[in-house]
């Protein structure tokens, strides 16, 4: 379960390979994203309106970036086992900074292919790299109120949501940025603006839970007693969930409502805000999340094997399916007729992506298999090569 490699690097295979499956997961929300020809028409997640295969499509990847967050703050901490406390704050504090500027320069373009940035995207890699950047601040505190901070921010967050409300969502750039911010536009310049997609406070608050979190996989704890925190934690979480989810008032910014059929009521009850991530949408996703992790000390085999591969080197592979993912779209665009001056669509961010072009959800799955098999000897290969050095700059990639 936990390893040493050439480079006598301390790593923990299971969190390796749940990272790795929600990294695979993730490729299929980016692929929907841009060959589901409903992806900017419809909601998947309406339940008065979606089938049960498209709202699955969109809600088993709601699971990506809560695990994603989690386990960078375990990585965190399972880093600092090696580290003084103050090379951890500064790695953290560099490495932050590194995801921001990559997340503005690097992952918006591979979005939009817009070589003139007119819009630039916040998502999940600069919340991480905000996160990382407090986090190496927050070390610095006790580990009890490291927990704590965490488990204020995850519980109470959402009393925020009232104020919001009663400004109708007005509330200016700072506050979008910190929590409310859902797809908040703010121009930049007359040519340029800054969409806000992950607030950063919520995420700071998983990442915290995280780094304490990455205190169960110290070597002196037994593994037995370690599964059965990780049991009783994501069951707990569920319980939570669950809870506060039917009594219907606190914990997420829209209630749920019984709908015309069972199944859709089910749907409704499972559709919880992801943007900012809401306290039932983080204990919807990290606990069954954290119950799999239990059972993956268990697992090795060629599929664990195959996922952890993707697991070590996330960073990597995640640029790269963007990229190639985007670039296929471009080869669709074209065999499906489109020409040049249709490349360009006015207020939509996407080149080569009109927001009626598309394919049906086997073609969605089709092109995300694909994706996986063309980036495996390409992630495996890097992750080869990381484990075979110890060059400084590989720690950022």
């Amino acid at each position: 379960m936990i390893q040493e490699g050439a480079t006598n690097r301390y790593r923990v295979n299971s969190i390796d390979i749940l990272r790795g499956i929600v990294m695979v997961i993730m490729a299929l929300d980016h692929t929907r994203d841009f060959f589901h020809n409903e992806a900017f028409t419809r909601d998947p997640l309406d339940a008065a309106t979606t089938y049960p295969l498209l709202y699955f499509t969109r809600w088993i990847t709601h699971f990506c970036a809560p695990v994603f967050v989690f386990l960078a703050g375990t990585s965190a901490y399972l880093s600092g086992q090696k580290k003084t406390k103050k090379e951890l704050s500064s790695f953290l504090f560099k490495r932050g900074l590194w995801l921001v500027i990559i997340e503005v320069v690097i992952v918006s373009l591979g979005i939009s292919f817009d070589p003139l940035y007119n819009i630039i995207f916040l998502q999940v890699i600069w919340a991480i790299g905000i996160s990382m950047i407090l986090l190496s601040l927050l070390i610095w505190l006790p580990y009890k109120a490291i927990l704590t901070i965490g488990f204020v921010i995850l519980l109470c967050h959402n009393l925020l949501d009232y104020p919001e409300a009663a400004r109708n969502g007005k509330v200016g750039f700072w506050w979008d940025l910190l929590h409310r911010g859902s797809f908040a536009i703010y121009p930049i310049t007359d040519n340029h603006v800054l969409a806000i997609l992950y607030p950063f406070l919520p995420w700071v608050g998983v990442m915290a839970l995280g780094y304490c979190f990455g205190a169960l996989y110290r070597r002196e704890v037994d593994p037995v007693i370690r599964r059965k925190w990780l049991l009783r934690i994501g069951t707990t979480a569920i319980v939570l969930f669950i809870v506060l989810r039917l009594i219907n008032a606190y914990g997420n910014p829209l209630q749920w409502a019984p709908q015309s059929q069972w199944w859709r009521t089910v749907l409704a009850f499972l559709n919880v805000q992801k943007y900012p991530p809401s306290l039932l949408f983080t204990c919807m996703t990290l606990g069954p999340a954290l119950i799999v992790l239990a059972f993956l000390e268990k697992i090795q085999n060629r599929v664990t094997s195959f996922f952890a591969i993707y697991g070590r080197v996330p960073f990597f592979y995640y640029i790269l399916h963007f990229y190639l993912i985007h670039f296929l779209c471009v080869i669709a665009f074209f065999l499906t007729g489109h020409t040049t001056n249709q490349i360009v669509t006015p207020q939509f961010p996407f080149l080569f992506r009109p927001p009626t072009f598309g394919f049906n959800l086997a073609v969605v799955y089709a092109v995300w298999i694909f994706v996986i098999a063309v980036l495996y000897p390409l992630v495996k290969r890097y992750d080869l090569y990381k484990q075979r050095n110890r060059k400084w700059w590989l720690s950022y990639l």
